[in-house]
């Protein structure tokens, strides 16, 4: 599933106009972000969680000419699955 076929799905269930949908997705994901980007977490109990890990500067190579390069620090957002998504998963396959 895409964003566009998630649009699509509330559009239908809610019966929301295109634009509609599109307006709400587009709020959810903006505060997910906005979230993260102060470092906060976000939790949907039965779906999982977000979170933003910090990973420190490590020397890394250059694929293209096998060099060695100093990747900078940087964060990351991170997602831990929940307990129940986890078990409706397993219990399909």
């Amino acid at each position: 599933m895409n964003k566009s076929d998630l649009i699509g799905a509330l559009g239908k269930k809610e019966n929301l106009t295109e634009r509609q949908a599109t307006e709400a997705i587009n709020s959810i994901f903006k505060s997910f972000a906005d979230k993260l980007k102060k470092g906060g977490r976000i939790e949907i109990r039965g779906f999982g969680s977000f979170v933003v890990r910090d990973y420190g500067s490590y020397a890394g190579r250059n694929p293209k000419t096998g060099g060695t390069i100093q990747v900078t620090p940087k964060k990351l957002p991170f997602f831990k699955v929940g307990k129940e998504l986890k078990e409706r998963v397993n219990s399909g396959a």
